[in-house]
């Protein structure tokens, strides 16, 4: 139940109205095998109202590095990373205000990956909206502003990608010059003792360091090692906190 709009066209009712405002790239591309890339394009850009801006499908070309004899081709003969990377041109050439993008580096090779990644950085600068689905953590953490978490078919969680990490404790590893005496009884707020010796200190801070700071701050301390909470630590540990509940 429920019900969906898109820039305010009601995706049941007006659905035309509602697709018109979005550059879509699947999962599962669907290309005719027969069509080469270039008639591939075209046909789809029949279909778009308003049409394609073609200076900027030969800058995605360019980027992409999809070649005239490329687009020649029957796509039957194209590898699963063309496919993508024709998929890609696709979904940005009309320069629709909202794109939704699904597992969009999947089968591109690390150069390619690096161009989309650019790509979508122009993107948001020009002021476009991206949805994109992923299972590559890093590659959500490194292009994506927000995030949003699936389970089960229910949106467990979503905001911006540096409140997540905030949910995550850092890792603080502390050597000594000459042994310590080792804090007997509470930690400061946020902090919890992993692994103390008198010569390294293993620390979990959750929230700031300033305690933890003002701890060590008489302390001969040889050196400190801030691991920060990349995304998967994260959600793994939101994962496992579900499945206990």
């Amino acid at each position: 139940s429920g019900c969906a709009a898109v820039f305010g066209a009601d995706c049941q009712a007006n659905g035309l109205d509602a697709r018109a405002h979005i550059g879509y790239l699947p999962g599962e591309l669907g290309f005719y095998g027969d069509m080469s890339g270039a008639s591939t394009l075209d046909f789809l850009g029949r279909l778009t109202r308003g049409g394609i801006d073609t200076r900027r499908r030969r800058d995605l070309l360019d980027r992409l590095e999809l070649s005239p004899s490329d687009l020649q081709r029957p796509i039957r003969e194209y590898s699963t990373g063309m496919k993508r990377k024709l998929g890609i041109v696709q979904a940005f050439d009309s320069d629709r205000p909202l794109l939704i993008l699904d597992e969009p580096t999947e089968g591109l090779d690390p150069l390619m990956q690096e161009a989309l990644y650019g790509l979508l950085e122009d993107t948001r600068r020009r002021g476009r909206t991206v949805f994109m689905s992923s299972h590559v953590l890093p590659e959500v953490e490194r292009v994506c502003d927000r995030i949003g978490l699936l389970r089960h078919g229910d949106l467990v969680l979503a905001a911006a990608v540096d409140d997540v990490r905030r949910l995550a404790a850092r890792r603080v590893h502390l050597v000594f010059r000459e042994t310590v005496p080792v804090p007997d009884g509470a930690w400061p707020e946020g902090c919890e003792a992993a692994d103390v010796t008198p010569a390294a200190w293993h620390i979990r801070v959750r929230g700031p360091l300033g305690p933890l700071i003002a701890l060590i701050a008489t302390l001969p301390v040889q050196d400190v090692d801030v691991h920060e909470p990349h995304l998967e630590e994260v959600l793994r540990h939101f994962y496992k906190d579900e499945a206990a509940e």
